[in-house]
């Protein structure tokens, strides 16, 4: 009997319904074998978008299987990833990845992203094959430190910058990069910096320290905090940093992103002490949750512990599947009694993503229950450069 003909599901296009299809495919697999199938096959759908530039088509289908499949939606993120930092160059012979090196920074100042000096270069070269690449890897290094602004927007434009570091990684030299068309850095107390470069190993041989049998992660990111950070420190002059482990760029990059939210919380406390001339246990902390439809993220309003101004804030975002029930609270208690601050006040209020009209600068909760704008005392505030206020 004739099948009665199915609608599409939403009108979706039919190539985002061919990558609905291959992903759960991938996900109900029950084996290795057929693994092997449906990751064949939604690699090559991938790597064809990626090729045309179809970000659409990707983000459209991730959207659709983030409500329909948890599972889906991580196979098809993975293969995006993977595909993209892969630079669309990994053959039968060889393997390419694209990497990133993030640095957690503050200052009271402008935390460069400039272009990086051709010693420092050579440095950074050095420490990353002797502490953090495996053994006869070739690597690209882009000769620019980048701001999360300047970092490839989307999954195609990542694929198009690997693929031209990969292509350096080949010849096991450096990219110039130009900075005509590079966006402006917004500025902030604390924010993330990147080194990205490219490797290329033979088909299947390690391409980290750690896929060696003589090294840990632990190691090699206490080896790089040691030496890596010694090079990169001529880079962040007037700043205080800590160094991320450098690793595959989407999954540095995540890591970077979860390990800076305590990091500005630290930072913000070490800030005030000085600036206001007041110990940690000086200040108090409002924290509250900020709605969207859900909560997207809490935020952290500073005061004097005995005023109700507002002087300086923090955004704690959540990130993949955490939520207003995960223990992200706790996290942010936890680091702030770290920090040395014992007056913590959490809010119930649902607070909206309000932001200031004037400066688009987030507003903050009070020890009142009200969104806020932060600013420090007008003497503390006069001393600041102009970007920071």
């Amino acid at each position: 009997m004739k099948r009665n003909r199915i609608g599409r599901r939403g009108g979706l296009p039919r190539v985002a319904e061919q990558l609905l299809w291959l992903a759960n495919g991938l996900a109900d697999s029950s084996s290795r074998a057929e693994d092997h199938f449906w990751d064949e096959r939604l690699a090559a759908a991938v790597d064809q978008l990626l090729q045309g530039e179809d970000e659409e088509t990707l983000t459209t289908a991730l959207d659709h299987l983030s409500t329909a499949s948890a599972h889906a939606y991580d196979e098809l993120a993975d293969m995006i990833e993977s595909r993209a930092e892969g630079a669309l160059r990994s053959n039968e012979h060889h393997d390419v990845l694209l990497i990133a090196a993030p640095v957690m920074a503050w200052s009271r100042y402008r935390i460069p992203a400039a272009p990086i000096a051709a010693a420092v270069m050579a440095n950074l070269r050095v420490q990353l094959k002797a502490h953090i690449l495996a053994s006869n890897v070739k690597l690209a290094l882009a000769d620019f430190l980048f701001s999360p602004d300047q970092l490839p927007q989307g999954y195609c434009a990542t694929a198009d910058f690997a693929s031209h570091l990969g292509k350096a990684a080949a010849n096991d030299i450096d990219l110039h990069i130009k900075t005509d068309n590079l966006p402006e850095t917004a500025q902030f107390l604390s924010d993330n910096r990147y080194l990205l470069g490219a490797v290329v190993v033979p088909k299947g041989a390690p391409i980290f320290r750690w896929q060696e049998e003589d090294c840990t992660r632990d190691q090699a990111l206490e080896q790089w905090r040691a030496q890596g950070g010694a090079c990169i420190a001529p880079m962040l002059t007037g700043c205080a940093f800590e160094v991320v482990l450098p690793t595959a760029y989407f999954a540095a990059s995540r890591e970077a992103d979860k390990a800076s939210r305590p990091y500005s919380i630290q930072a913000s406390v070490a800030f005030l002490s000085t600036t206001l001339d007041a110990p940690a246990s000086q200040l108090r902390a409002v924290v509250a949750p900020f709605f969207e439809r859900q909560v997207e993220e809490f935020r952290i309003g500073f005061t004097l512990r005995e005023r109700s101004e507002v002087v300086h804030g923090v955004v704690w975002p959540l990130l993949g599947a955490e939520d207003e029930n995960s223990e992200t609270l706790g996290q942010i208690e936890a680091t702030l009694r770290a920090c040395g601050i014992t007056d913590i006040r959490t809010l119930d209020n649902e607070f909206p993503m309000e932001y200031c009209d004037d400066c688009g600068a987030p507003l903050y909760p009070s020890p009142e229950g009200e969104a806020v704008h932060a600013e420090l005392p007008e003497e503390q505030a006069e001393q600041m450069p102009r970007q920071l206020h």
